[in-house]
């Protein structure tokens, strides 16, 4: 298809050069050459001229006519086709009756499709997406690391950016994906509807630029979930009711399949297939609700060249590490033959925390084609000897910060990397698990009789009972929100060593309140209060450039002196590393109420999460407009 499109440029830009020539040569038709201008003519001159002369000079006005209309309509068709275009879907939200691993449930789904159906566009198209529940649960939905430009009412956390869309009731997102091209994906953002909700986004390049790297032969979303044989509802309803953990996954899915090492799985496994020698570009999603995985296929390398939709410095791993909410797009380089061997792909969890966890591996399978185009067999390993990938260990940190460091952005002209080299703002913000009192004449499960709680900064953020924008927008914050949120830690403490005796945490609903365009560097710091454990922070509204991290505690006067402002990856989920910190820059150039969280979904269900408010801008491009008509109410 880009090559046929490559063809319609060549086209394009030869028309001008074209246009030129015909009406220079129709001119030439034209010159003033009448029959005054002959040697005295006859009257039977006279007629011969008109005679002869006047039909080929119509046929020739005619024809020219037609030429420049055909060369109109080209140049119409031509820009039409290169113009962004508005891009409808439809999302009903039913339920659906799925098994897996021998256990039938009801799923909540969107259009019946479990992982949901695939969104696609270009850079610089408009989406709009029209959501109808038809299931009794609220629902809203985010669009994972969309920028939302102005378009904060459709980023889709619940109570922060709108009410949840009830059951029986109809909101339409709308937003223009600006300045981003890659794999991103959608999900439900509100309690843990997003175990089953949840699809890839995948945006192409415009029309006629080609990747940064080897055109693939073909694309493949490959999406990472967990499944729960109990409804996961139910599952985080405990959890909360308790005040322990939650019960851990059944298993891992790849594209919704748990693969055969599984019970009752053999045929519930995912299949690659491809042709030798070819390239294949897999869109790698990170679905998951609380594991960070590892992922390789034997005997493979893979060639990383995106990260959460934006192009990096291309590197080889045998070993892919991505934690839920991120997306990392690699090419996988078939072998020039077809191997008599099939080829498991795998995906396992890195652990850091000391809670219980899902500690097993989802397969998949890389099936070589033959020349014919055939699989070798029709059987699930085509009687072929199997090789099994080998992963790191399920605590291997030293892996995974090696792995992060090798993640550079593009930084030429055509992809700078507009790192914010002066900082208006510092933020120093610690991240970790702690505790709440277990309520009068209840016993509670976590750490001393206690309630598990999370926080940033000691603040475990509670959920207004009215959105958060709506009230910034309606400048009627009392009561929903207070803009006291702490910039740094309310009592210090050494926060990788030995952990303070009191693990208590404060509730509350606190935001930060930045300026239009202000340059933010904010450094997160793992803390050891309840143990050591990594956790992926995804800021809503915003990419942002990792310019360090470490292990221990943050110096303010060291570590800036390593950061990288010259080539740092640029994301919109990063992982904080276990017992150490990373340090992220931004420009809040976005107006509107952002989230940011960690997106281990326990630990947002316990309150690690808090939000930015970025006020308007003096120019009216630089500002918020009102809320669409549709917005759903509290």
């Amino acid at each position: 298809m880009e090559d046929k499109q490559e063809h319609f440029l060549l086209r394009k830009h030869s028309k001008v050069q074209l246009d030129q020539e015909l009406r220079q040569n129709v001119a030439s038709l034209y010159k003033p050459q009448t029959f005054q201008q002959l040697p005295h003519p006859t009257k039977a001159e006279k007629f011969k001229y008109f005679n002869d002369q006047l039909p080929s000079r119509v046929m020739a006005a005619v024809v020219f006519l037609l030429v420049l209309t055909a060369l109109s309509s080209f140049t119409e068709l031509a820009h039409a086709q290169d113009a962004p275009i508005t891009r409808h879907y439809k999302f009903t939200i039913k339920m659906k009756n799925v098994t897996r691993l021998c256990v039938t449930k009801p799923i909540i789904t969107v259009n019946g499709q479990y992982p949901g159906p695939r969104i696609v566009a270009r850079e610089g198209d408009r989406v709009v997406v029209k959501v109808v529940n038809h299931v009794p649960n609220n629902i809203t939905i985010h669009w994972h690391g969309i920028r939302q430009l102005r378009s904060g009412w459709a980023d889709g956390p619940a109570y922060i950016t709108q009410c949840p869309i009830q059951s029986g009731q109809i909101y339409i997102y709308n937003f223009t994906i600006a300045g981003q091209r890659g794999t991103l994906f959608y999900h439900a953002h509100i309690s843990w509807i997003r175990a089953t909700v949840h699809g890839p986004i995948v945006i192409l390049p415009k029309r006629g630029v080609p990747y940064p790297f080897p055109k693939p032969h073909k694309e493949v979303p490959v999406l990472f979930g967990e499944w729960w044989n109990k409804g996961t509802e139910a599952v985080i309803s405990q959890a909360l009711r308790t005040g322990g953990g939650p019960n851990v996954s059944d298993s891992y899915t790849i594209n919704g399949l748990p693969g055969h090492l599984y019970n009752c799985s053999s045929k519930d496994t995912f299949k690659l297939r491809v042709r030798p020698g070819k390239t294949y570009l897999l869109r790698i999603i990170n679905a998951a609700l609380n594991d960070e995985l590892f992922f390789c296929i034997a005997n493979h390398t893979l060639t990383v060249v995106e990260a959460d939709a934006v192009y990096v410095k291309p590197f080889r791993t045998d070993v892919l590490l991505i934690t839920p909410g991120q997306t990392t797009n690699v090419l996988l380089q078939a072998t020039p033959y077809s191997p008599n061997t099939t080829f498991l792909m795998a995906a396992r969890p890195y652990v850091t925390g000391l809670g219980t966890f899902d500690n097993s591996t989802t397969v998949g399978i890389l099936q070589y084609k033959t020349k014919q185009g055939q699989p070798n067999s029709t059987s699930l390993f085509n009687n072929l000897p199997l090789i099994m990938p080998t992963l790191p260990a399920l605590n291997d940190t030293n892996f995974a910060a090696n792995f992060s460091s090798k993640f550079r952005s593009l930084a030429n002209s055509q992809f700078p990397a507009n790192v914010p080299r002066v900082v208006d703002r510092r933020f120093f913000f610690t991240v970790g698990l702690g505790s709440s009192p277990c309520p009068e004449s209840q016993t509670c499960q976590g750490p001393n009789g206690t309630k598990f709680s999370a926080s940033v900064n000691n603040v475990s953020f509670a959920l207004p009972a009215t959105a958060l924008l709506q009230a910034h927008f309606s400048s009627q914050s009392a009561g929903i929100y207070t803009a006291d949120f702490p910039s740094t830690p309310l009592i210090p403490f050494n926060y990788t060593g030995t952990p303070p005796n009191n693990t208590k945490v404060i509730n509350g609903t606190k935001v930060v309140v930045l300026r239009f365009n202000t340059s933010v560097e904010l450094v997160m710091q793992d803390t050891s209060v309840l143990g050591a454990e990594a956790h992926p922070l995804h800021l809503h509204g915003f990419n942002f450039f990792v310019v360090g991290q470490g292990f221990g505690n943050y110096d303010p006067i060291k570590d800036p002196a390593n950061f990288n402002l010259v080539d740092p990856v640029e994301r919109n989920t990063v992982s904080v590393p276990s017992g150490g910190w990373v340090a992220i820059r931004f420009l809040a150039d976005n107006p509107g109420v952002w989230f940011m969280h960690c997106h281990f979904e326990v630990h947002l269900s316990w309150g690690l999460k808090m939000a930015w408010v970025v006020l308007d801008g003096p120019l009216p491009i630089q500002r918020l407009p009102p809320p669409p008509l549709d917005l759903p109410k509290c």
